[in-house]
């Protein structure tokens, strides 16, 4: 299938400008907390030189956002609809659905004023997240999520809003500068598990267009 460039999301911001819409209330009681469930999420790694790029921006502007190497969200955190077992085996049979493809990422921009978030645009291949994320988006793994999902890849999540400002001036001028490849091949999902309030422990890493997975992570 060939990838075709995307529009721009209105929604999302170089900046300051056009907030996203609001989360939705009965959303946001499923944010994890003190005694409930731990949060799952689908992620594509990304392990490449563009990856090395994002995790060293992240140590130099946000530090404490290291937690979990370069990646781009599938499925953003949830509490999982049942079993983690039912999780794993219904992600591993619809990834046997999809074949690996290739996204390229855009520009620096954040979701100011609505969340002090950083984060690389995709600006080729977008469809193809958003076709994945809306296929994984149901059973066991269709929980509740905070935001629309929009394709892209985080740089930093801060509090102060301020604070977001800086690291995006800071992130613009590190990704003008940067000279390697903007691509990303996303054939293999994984599977992720919230161990602590910035901690996440890898499950299973999924193949894309296969019915193998490698061993559960425990």
């Amino acid at each position: 299938m060939l990838l075709a460039p995307q529009p721009r999301p209105k929604h999302v911001t170089k900046g300051c400008r056009n907030p996203l819409p609001r989360p939705n209330r009965a959303s946001l009681r499923h944010i994890m907390r003190d005694g409930m469930p731990s949060q799952h999420a689908v992620v594509a790694y990304v392990r490449n030189d563009l990856g090395r790029f994002v995790e060293d921006l992240r140590r130099e502007v946000h530090p404490e956002h290291v937690h979990l190497g370069s990646h781009l969200s599938i499925l953003p955190p949830r509490q999982i609809q049942g079993p983690e077992e039912d999780a794993r085996r219904l992600l591993r049979d619809l990834c046997t659905q999809v074949e690996p493809f290739e996204v390229t990422l855009g520009e620096v921009a954040s979701f100011l004023p609505t969340t002090p978030t950083v984060f690389l645009r995709i600006s080729y291949g977008a469809y193809r997240m958003r076709e994945l994320h809306d296929l994984l988006h149901q059973g066991v793994l269709g929980g509740p999520e905070q935001w629309p999902y929009i394709p892209h890849l985080t740089l930093a999540k801060v509090d102060d809003p301020r604070r977001a400002q800086e690291i995006y001036d800071v992130a613009s001028e590190h990704w003008a500068r940067y000279r390697g490849s903007r691509r990303v091949r996303v054939d293999e999902l994984t599977f992720v598990r919230n161990t602590d309030e910035n901690g996440w422990r890898d499950i299973t890493p999924v193949q894309l267009g296969t019915n193998l997975t490698s061993a559960p992570r425990r």
